[in-house]
């Protein structure tokens, strides 16, 4: 279904980008936060450039909102690729505690090398990266067990960086959301759009909605739609079964019904939906 091209780059990003990459100069490990129902289209590409040889630890976040048999499968794909993926919920706590332990693991190696050498130990610096809305500062906020950061589900809360002293053992480093300059992959800059992880401004929400619906279709994941409306979409495409819906429940407001159909992928009232799965999508 042809639709506008999605592109989405506001100023504080770019800013901070650049503030960024003389920061992660400092870090001794980078915690690298994907969305666990898109983890290929939340990868940075110019990650491994800025991180180069420093520990990392790569973080499925939002892992209630994909069914377990899927956490399965990315675990064993990432275990393929050689990376031990960390799942987590930040917004209950899921999986915190392990990723402050093995954040705190790194500093342990550090500091024995700093007692050789006759310095003082020190707490392990660490940057939390990932696109906008992928639940960072929510994870921040878990790590030290209290809002020090301002967290909400939606893209560009955060806007400047801004280190916070988790204890003694750890410092981190909250960042702005980061996203590629441009674009190029639109299939990936629709699903950033789907799962709210870019700005309402770099989208239209009709074609968003029908392009999940198909998405939906494809995937085998359209039991919340019947569940939720009353309607399956199995032989419809996504603009008809949109069109369908709206003149049905909502007096033909597409603009409505749009909005709710994404407000309730977001939230989960359509079921536990990845939008990518390792056996079907690029790597």
């Amino acid at each position: 279904m042809p639709m506008p091209a999605i592109q989405w780059y506001p100023g504080h990003i770019a800013k901070a980008e650049r503030q960024l990459q003389e920061q992660v100069k400092k870090v001794d490990v980078v915690l690298e936060v994907r969305d666990a129902r898109i983890p290929f289209s939340t990868y940075h590409p110019l990650l491994s450039t800025w991180i180069g040889n420093k520990h990392k630890l790569l973080i499925l976040n939002r892992v209630d909102m994909i069914p377990p048999a899927v956490r399965e499968q990315w675990l064993e794909w990432f275990t393929s690729q050689g990376e031990q993926p960390f799942f987590a919920n930040a917004q209950q706590g899921t999986g915190v505690v392990a990723i402050s332990k093995a954040a705190q693991s790194v500093g342990v190696a550090i500091n024995q090398k700093r007692k050789e050498r006759g310095m003082l130990p020190r707490p392990v610096r660490a940057v939390v990266i990932g696109f906008p809305n992928v639940g960072k500062s929510a994870l921040i906020n878990r790590l030290l067990n209290k809002r020090v950061v301002e967290s909400a589900r939606r893209a560009g809360v955060t806007r400047s960086l801004r280190w916070v002293r988790i204890s003694d053992q750890l410092e981190l480093l909250d960042a702005p959301g980061i996203i590629p300059g441009r674009l190029n992959d639109q299939v990936a800059a629709v699903k950033l759009a789907i799962c709210d992880d870019i700005g309402e401004a770099g989208y239209d929400r009709q074609s968003m909605a029908a392009a999940l619906i198909e998405l939906c279709q494809e995937l085998g994941y359209v039991d919340g739609f019947g569940a939720r409306y009353g309607v399956l979409p199995t032989s419809l495409s996504g603009e008809e079964y949109l069109h369908n819906l709206a003149n049905d429940k909502y007096r033909g407001d597409l603009e409505r019904t749009s909005h709710l159909i994404l407000n309730d992928f977001r939230t989960g009232i359509l079921g536990n939906i990845p939008l990518e799965l390792p056996d079907n999508d690029r790597a």
